[in-house]
């Protein structure tokens, strides 16, 4: 050690006596210390009290339900408390990572963002909502980002501070002032524009006469969508296409699987027919899910042709996934035509004359009147085409209803009034019923296999399954509640469903047809991903119509309510108002059982008339029976009818005076915000 003349000096100056070097000076090392880790200790607390608070609020802002996925959205004070409850928690854990950066508090505390990442994503994806479907965590990410973003200006002031740099200081702070006011700006000029918020097809307006029509609706003060639309995209800007995605599809199904008929060798696996098994007429809802058991302990080697024969007989699995190629699997779809059902459901036909011999229906979950006009752009122009009357002669004529309204912001409420005329109680009877006894094929494909809202009751018989029925029950389909397109073996799982409907439309082109496809691809927050199912929709009715096989048919575009997630627009009016105003659009064809002046007359007034779910109930009724239909008498059970006592068939006349939300109040909880009296 090298000592030089000044240290020496410093030392001679310090006045050493034994005393104090023996008593004073260990004492004050020895409180200092003390002190110091007092105040660490108590900083450590504190911030572990953060990060824990961090963690207890996003755990709170987690959707424990156990009354279905679409019933824990109907609270919106208790949406309202979840979400700030998620956006709280985002910011504390932001504040303590820019405390991080800046070596406030140990970098050791890193370990709480990879923990908060790590385990809240394992905790927190999943199909349901009691995972929370990915959605909170996904929500959580954004909002991790989006202050990271809103913080860095201020970090970069502060770097300009320690620098001092005053002029750039100076000029840094006036082009931040101006950037916010410039933005606020331009946030307030856009969402204003809600002109076209009332427009519908074929350059027509909603009516909000109030003394003509009961419902007068609430348009929106804020239209936010313009703003944020290329930003919800995620689609888009991760590039991510059905056809690249490369997952061991195999290994998934293998590893979840307790089917007896296949093994680890097996190249080629069928689904079993779902609308054999006896499971799928109970309730999915209150019970654990008996058709993903179903499905799971029944999946077949397509290969051993002496099982098939034993097991099957001459009905084969009419679905195939194909692992020959490659372990990603190739889904091939084969519909068994029925001789014999075909023959017999022939013979019924004569004791009926129907408004249309066949019946097409498409229903997408969660998708509103407005958000359709902005996604299925192709889809509605199909439509649009058919929208000036021109009498008999015209072979088609499409409609669109403005005042469309839910009873409820959630499917499993909804659904029942569409396809049983009744809220879910015990005895229902679904709308098959009476289909098959018209003489109808029916048939079935849907996306969700963990609640399949055509079974969501108690009691139904094996009679009103679906002749034919495709349900998207493998464990690879993992689509509900994601913000972007919902893909299974390279393609949409849309285009899966619609290519069943193909077939069965395609084999039964001389019978009487009834067909109803359910996709989920509008159940998301960001209003995005329906927009990809536009071009797959418009092409399925397009080459139906090219190839004439839509003459007599009536085609049924709806849903049963508008965006019911919580997302970046839950704070905007025009969320809650769309919400409640689901799409509905028809086509009428086969016109020569109809009264057209009359009937005719009262659809176009019903365009921009409050309509609901029970009058959709009975105009699918009224379709089935045509004329007779009115002529249905209640009995004394009046769910065995296909006819509803709290609605009408849009062919009939509507009082608008005293159709509006108060006139279900004896049916039971409409909830209402698009509609005023």
């Amino acid at each position: 050690m090298i000592i030089n003349s000044k240290n020496i000096q410093t030392i001679d100056r310090i006045p050493l006596n034994n005393k104090f070097v023996n008593d004073c000076l260990p004492k004050i090392k020895l409180n200092y210390f003390k002190s110091l880790l007092k105040i660490l200790f108590y900083s450590k607390i504190c911030i572990f009290y953060f990060f824990y608070l961090s963690y207890s609020l996003y755990y709170k802002s987690l959707e424990k339900c156990t009354y279905g996925e679409d019933v824990c959205t109907r609270l919106i004070n208790w949406i309202n408390l979840k979400l700030k409850q998620l956006i709280l928690s985002c910011l504390i854990l932001v504040i303590l990572f820019e405390l991080i950066i800046y070596k406030i508090i140990s970098r050791i505390h890193l370990i709480h963002m990879v923990f908060v990442f790590v385990y809240f994503y394992s905790y927190s994806h999943g199909l349901h909502f009691d995972d929370h479907g990915f959605y909170n965590f996904k929500g959580y990410f954004i909002l991790f980002i989006i202050f990271l973003f809103i913080f860095l200006p201020i970090n970069f002031l502060i770097y300009l501070i320690k620098k001092k740099k005053i002029i750039i200081i100076i000029i840094y702070i006036i082009i931040f002032i101006f950037t916010l006011v410039s933005a606020k700006f331009l946030y307030k000029k856009s969402m204003s524009n809600c002109k076209n918020w009332s427009k519908g097809l074929n350059n027509t307006f909603l009516d909000n006469n109030s003394k003509k029509y009961g419902c007068r609706i609430t348009f929106p003060i804020k239209c936010p969508y313009q703003i944020f639309k290329n930003f919800l995209d995620y689609t888009k800007f991760s590039g991510k296409k059905c056809s690249k995605l490369h997952i061991d599809a195999k290994r998934k199904i293998l590893k979840l699987s307790k089917s007896p008929y296949i093994n680890d060798k097996v190249n080629r696996i069928g689904y079993p027919l779902t609308n054999k098994d006896p499971s799928c007429s109970l309730d999915f809802i209150d019970t654990h899910n008996l058709i993903k058991k179903y499905f799971l302990e029944n999946l077949v080697d397509m290969e051993k042709k002496e099982f098939l024969d034993k097991y099957f007989k001459n009905k084969f699995p009419e679905i195939e996934v194909d692992f020959s190629n490659n372990k990603y699997g190739e889904m091939n779809i084969n519909l068994n035509y029925n001789k014999t059902l075909s023959r017999e459901r022939a013979l019924l036909e004569k004791n009926s004359s129907p408004y249309s011999k066949n019946i097409l229906i498409i229903f997408i979950d969660s998708v509103s009147r407005v958000n359709s006009l902005r996604q299925l752009k192709k889809t509605l122009k199909f439509f649009e085409k058919f929208m000036n009357y021109k009498g008999v002669s015209q072979k088609f004529h499409s409609f669109q209803f403005f005042k469309y309204h839910s009873f409820m912001y959630y499917t499993s409420y909804n659904f029942p009034l569409l396809f049983f005329g009744r809220v879910r109680k015990k005895n229902m009877v679904k709308i098959t019923k009476y289909l098959k006894k018209n003489g109808y094929i029916t048939c079935y494909s849907g996306d969700l296999c963990d609640k399949d809202n055509t079974r969501i009751l108690h009691n139904l018989t094996n009679e009103e399954i679906y002749d034919h029925q495709f349900i998207l029950c493998d464990p690879n389909n993992e689509s509900f509640n994601i913000n972007y397109i919902r893909c299974l073996y390279g393609k949409q799982n849309i285009v899966h469903l619609l290519e069943y409907g193909n077939q069965f439309w395609r084999k039964y082109k001389d019978n009487r047809k009834f067909f109803l496809i359910v996709s989920n691809d509008g159940h998301e927050g960001t209003l995005e991903v329906v927009k990809y199912d536009d071009n797959i929709i418009f092409n399925f009715l397009n080459n139906l119509f090219n190839d004439n096989l839509l003459n007599n048919t009536s085609i049924i575009l709806l849903s049963d309510h508008g965006v019911g997630m919580p997302s970046i627009y839950y704070y905007y009016d025009f969320y809650r108002i769309e919400k409640q105003l689901p799409m509905l659009y028809m086509i009428i064809n086969d016109r020569k059982n109809i009264s057209y002046e009359e009937q005719y007359k009262y659809i176009n007034i019903n365009q921009q008339s409050f309509i609901t779910a029970y009058d959709i109930y009975n105009t699918i009724g009224n379709l089935i029976y045509g004329d007779k239909y009115n002529s249905i008498k209640n009995k004394a059970k009046y769910y065995d009818i296909p006819k509803s006592k709290f609605g009408k068939s849009l062919f009939n006349k509507i009082d608008q005076k005293i159709r509006n939300p108060h006139f279900y109040k004896k049916v039971g909880p409409m909830v209402t915000y698009a509609c005023r009296k």
